[in-house]
Formats: C-alpha cells, structure tokens, sequence
C-alpha cells in the first residue's frame, strides 16, 4: 500500500485510531481540523530536528518508518475552500480514499470542496449520525451519499450499543464500526450502508 494516500475528515481524535491503521499500512494519510491529536505511531528519531524547522505554521508529521505517515493540517469546516486548499498542498496529489465525518451543518460545503482533490473512482466511506447536534436531518429516512460519483460506504452512527443494556455506543465500537467500512472500501468491494448501534432514544 505504499504511496498511497487517504484524506481523513473528522472532528479532533475521533478517528485517529483509523488514521493510525492506515499508517501501519504504509499509507499517507492527511487530517485536516482545528486541532492537533497525535497519531499513536513512533515516528523515527532520525531527522526530528531537521523535519520540523521546514514544517510550516500548522502542520505536524507523524510517521513510523515503514512509509506511511500522518500529517495533520490545521483547518475548519466552516472555511471549506481554505481546508481544500490546504490539504491539497499537503496530499501532493490526489487522494486514493476519503473518510469523512463531517458535522451536517458544513457537511455539503466541505465535501463538495474536496471532491476535487479526489482520485477518479476514488474510494468513499462517510460517517453520519443519528443523534446528537450532528445528526442526520430527522427527515431523511434514506440517506444519500455526498459525493455519488464516487464508491461509498456509508456509515450511520446510533445512539445506544447493540452489545446488551441501554448504554451509549463506545469510541471503540464506532472506531471499529468505521475501520471495517474502510477496509472494505479498500479492498474495492461495492457501496453498501453499514450500522453501527441502535438509533432508539437512550433510556436513562
């Protein structure tokens, strides 16, 4: 998988453990937010000096030797022409897959910004919810990928695990939820609409 690059857009660490499973495969992956989350892979000690006086205002580069390495871009939904411009410079080229969880109110804008920056018949897997402020409008009953050129794996987000009781859905049964749609967009399987827990009301 070296050389390969995948932009991820989501809210600060919310799939950073997606971000680092694509780095352990030797990918590039560039995450665009407000906020700068470290991504849990040693980056070699070789050059740390040298790599970080020539990374501009807002960058940080994580890598871990084997090819792949993460580079965080500081960026916000609501300026989505300055995001894509910014992760552009840093991809280099254009991305062989987007991950993209994206609040609703900047989730148009945004992705019609960096549908630019995308590989033709680029992979696609977008998150949307179904609580929350970031929810999916209560109205659409059948969700409609973004970016319908592309190959989608649609993720919803419920409210209450599938794994017994009444308890929320865990960040790891959402990450791991989102990592198993993105190994399929991966592999070139078709589009599909994954859930991940229940979207009933939470009992409490």
């Amino acid at each position: 998988m070296t050389g390969r690059k995948a932009l991820i857009l989501a809210g600060t660490g919310m799939l950073a453990s997606v971000a680092e499973a694509l780095v352990r495969d030797g990918w590039t992956v560039v995450l665009p937010c407000r906020r700068y989350h470290p991504i849990a892979v040693p980056e070699p000690r070789q050059g740390l000096a040298a790599r970080a006086a020539l990374r501009p205002p807002g960058h940080r580069t994580t890598g871990d030797g084997s090819g792949g390495r993460a580079i965080w871009v500081e960026a916000h939904w609501d300026q989505p022409r300055e995001l894509a411009e910014k992760a552009g410079s840093v991809l280099g080229g254009p991305a062989d897959l987007l991950v993209a969880w994206v609040h609703e109110e900047f989730r148009g804008p945004v992705l019609a910004q960096v549908a630019r920056l995308l590989a033709p018949g680029c992979p696609v897997v977008e998150v949307r919810g179904t609580t929350g402020a970031a929810a999916v409008p209560a109205e659409l009953s059948d969700p409609r990928p973004a970016l319908d050129q592309h190959p989608t794996q649609l993720v919803l987000i419920g409210s209450v695990s599938e794994l017994g009781g009444d308890r929320p859905l865990s960040h790891s049964e959402i990450a791991g939820g989102v990592l198993g749609a993105v190994r399929r967009a991966v592999d070139g399987r078709p589009p599909s609409l994954h859930r991940i827990g229940q979207t009933r009301p939470l009992v409490r």
